[in-house]
């Protein structure tokens, strides 16, 4: 028993001044920029928001095929439509988004001091409806992913410009996303980093895992596996869509779609893209 209580005091002094280290969020995004480009030396900076198609060329030519007639553009033209559509009191999404059109997409998400919680692009655009007394739209997929759309085609060319503010309720959503991130779960073990970081680029079965680095780019993103389970052919989804479907793919249980786990991954994912010209919205396989 004495012995027990000498190896736990002894961890506790390991591990004690480590809790008393603050996160550099700068120093993170230096290092995750810097793996990735020491790892693709031949791929240029901003190219890494093209994801897989920016280090595999059979898969980039395929996909500039795609992009000759890209499948997204009806989508956007409808969430144009409704962005545009005035609600029941007369009002539009303008109301809400006043600089829409002119790109908003790279400040999202943020940290609302006010509120104390990170506050998604999909998340405004549902307050906005209720704001002006209408009901939700589904999170995932639909009429959020067609707004969305249309939000992040308007916010091409904006660099992103997600901020961290130095508070410890604005960390502490940082560090849960960058915890989640790195973290093993589900029957396979395997970690968000376990495939695009560590071995990204490199082949799990028959696809090419794309690296980190980029991918909120480019959202939402228009699917062609998403197109062919859809009944209309609608193969948008939204980042949290996609979060839920590498859960499953690990065998985990997904965490619902702007759940506090998903928006702090959010938040901390789209920070490690910070400078990067914004893309979307995207069309991946």
């Amino acid at each position: 028993m004495k012995k027990v209580a000498v190896i736990v005091s002894a961890l506790c002094m390991l591990i004690a001044p480590l809790a008393g280290i603050a996160a550099n969020p700068d120093q993170d995004l230096k290092d995750f920029r810097k793996y990735f480009t020491e790892k693709f030396p031949s791929v240029p900076l901003q190219d890494f928001t093209n994801g897989v198609y920016s280090v595999d060329k059979a898969s980039r030519e395929q996909w500039e095929a795609f992009e000759e007639f890209p499948p997204y553009e009806i989508y956007v033209d409808k969430g144009e439509d409704l962005f545009n559509t005035p609600f029941k009191n007369g009002k539009t999404y303008s109301s809400c988004f006043t600089k829409a059109k002119k790109g908003i997409k790279q400040n999202y998400p943020f940290f609302s001091t006010k509120r104390g919680e990170v506050i998604t692009l999909e998340m405004a655009i549902n307050e906005c409806r209720k704001l002006n007394g209408e009901k939700p739209l589904k999170w995932k997929k639909g009429k959020i992913t067609h707004l969305s759309a249309y939000i992040a085609y308007k916010s091409r060319g904006h660099k992103g410009n997600v901020k961290i503010i130095d508070t410890p309720e604005s960390m502490a959503w940082y560090e849960r996303g960058k915890k989640h991130f790195y973290a093993k779960r589900g029957q396979l073990n395997m970690s968000c980093a376990d495939c695009h970081y560590y071995n990204a680029g490199n082949k799990i079965r028959a696809d090419i895992l794309s690296p980190a680095l980029g991918h909120t780019s480019h959202f939402p993103v228009y699917r062609n596996k998403w197109s062919l389970k859809s009944a209309s052919g609608d193969g948008m989804g939204t980042m949290h869509r996609r979060y839920g479907g590498c859960n499953k793919q690990v065998r985990a249980k997904p965490f619902k779609a702007q759940s506090e786990e998903y928006r702090s991954l959010e938040y901390f994912h789209t920070f490690m893209s910070n400078g990067l010209t914004l893309n979307g919205p995207g069309v991946r396989k």
